[in-house]
């Protein structure tokens, strides 16, 4: 049997055992509640069978019985009546007493808690009893319902714990391939190198490998990319409208001409503390992403602005739209809207940007059927 199999197995018995312990404690004090309940009302029992006696009393009647069992209830409250008019009650908040209104309508709740004692103390003449559940009992009612919160509670941060775990462990797991990748890699990309030397020296022409030079600068790029997954990247002062007009150069060759692009940024150099090899993958991530959307044809732009806070890279097309109400889904790990992929190109960019960089990524305006304009901003160094 496999190790996760095993592991849920156990995750199951535990739940299982779990929500066994749960319903004996709720049960159990389901019992406990309906035992004191029965107590209580045999109190009331010997409350309304002493009041019968001191009704009926003479100057021979021993009442310091009765008189006891009155001065013992300290804790349920208790109103009598005669002919559904309130002629006493004990253990009733002074302020209730005092105003008929909430007077009526405590014995209304009290009506509703438990059922009344009648007590016949002659032939045909009876008062009735009725009483409410002590405080203690009160709090024996709501506290299962306490129990299951806290019960609750510890699910939910235990549930996080292992999200959190899980989480951390597909991160590692995610950062080790990259490096593996980068490291596969590496050995026919170094081939690669040699045999671009050795087709230099012969009689070919040179805008061919020149062409094939780039492709191969672009796949170290990549492997460098990769490398870099799980470790705190290196930050240099760059010039990012220079470092965004490289990406954007070599992406417009690739592309077919049906994409029609443009780039526009200040004529001046804006320095902005990046690391270039990731700053570059999150232009090609946003570039890629929108020319998907519109399906390899359309307009692309790139703008670069910047005030004394931001430097802010806006990436504009002419596809699809995004609804509004998936905006910041879009850079969830795993949302996709396409047929094909594993929706992990923007949920990158996010981090790359925001993580690594300190910035910001958002979708800045979009319209179905019209485009859309995703704007990533780095904080400014001026």
């Amino acid at each position: 049997m496999l190790l996760s199999e095993k592991r849920n197995i156990s995750r199951w018995v535990l739940i299982s055992i779990s929500f066994i312990i749960i319903s004996l404690i709720l049960w159990n004090t389901y019992t406990f509640f309906q035992i004191f309940k029965n107590e209580e009302r045999l109190k009331m029992n010997l409350w309304a069978s002493a009041q019968k006696t001191l009704i009926n009393a003479n100057e021979n009647t021993d009442v310091e019985l009765p008189l006891q069992i009155f001065s013992n209830n300290t804790s349920v409250p208790v109103i009598l009546t005669m002919y559904d008019k309130i002629i006493s009650s004990v253990n009733v908040p002074e302020a209730v007493t005092q105003d008929k209104a909430k007077y009526e309508s405590y014995l209304k709740n009290l009506k509703s808690e438990n059922e009344p004692i009648i007590i016949e103390y002659a032939p045909g003449k009876f008062q009735k009893l009725y009483y409410g559940n002590s405080e203690l009992l009160n709090k024996l009612k709501y506290y299962p319902i306490a129990l299951v919160l806290i019960i609750f509670l510890c699910a939910a941060l235990i549930y996080n714990f292992y999200q959190s775990t899980k989480m951390a462990t597909q991160n590692k797991l995610w950062a080790g391939m990259a490096k593996e990748t980068a490291h596969q890699i590496g050995t026919p990309l170094s081939s690669l190198i040699g045999w671009i030397e050795l087709l230099k020296t012969e009689n070919i022409d040179q805008s061919i490998t020149s062409e094939i030079q780039k492709d191969v600068d672009r796949l170290q790029t990549i492997t460098d990319r990769f490398s870099k997954i799980g470790s705190v990247p290196v930050l240099e002062m760059k010039d990012i409208v220079a470092e965004t007009a490289a990406s954007y150069d070599y992406l417009k060759s690739r592309f077919s001409s049906q994409v029609h692009f443009s780039f526009e940024g200040p004529a001046e150099p804006i320095q902005v503390k990046i690391n270039p090899t990731l700053h570059s993958w999150t232009i090609e991530n946003l570039v890629k992403n929108a020319i998907d959307a519109m399906k390899g044809k359309g307009k692309l732009s790139i703008s670069i602005e910047s005030d004394s806070e931001w430097v802010k890279i806006n990436i504009s097309d002419t596809g699809s739209g995004i609804p509004k109400k998936q905006f910041k889904r879009i850079f969830e790990p795993g949302f996709t809207t396409k047929k094909r992929g594993w929706g992990l190109g923007l949920s990158l960019t996010k981090r790359i940007v925001e993580e690594y960089h300190k910035g910001n990524i958002k979708v800045l305006q979009s319209e179905l059927g019209k485009g859309t304009t995703i704007q990533v901003r780095y904080h400014s160094s001026v």
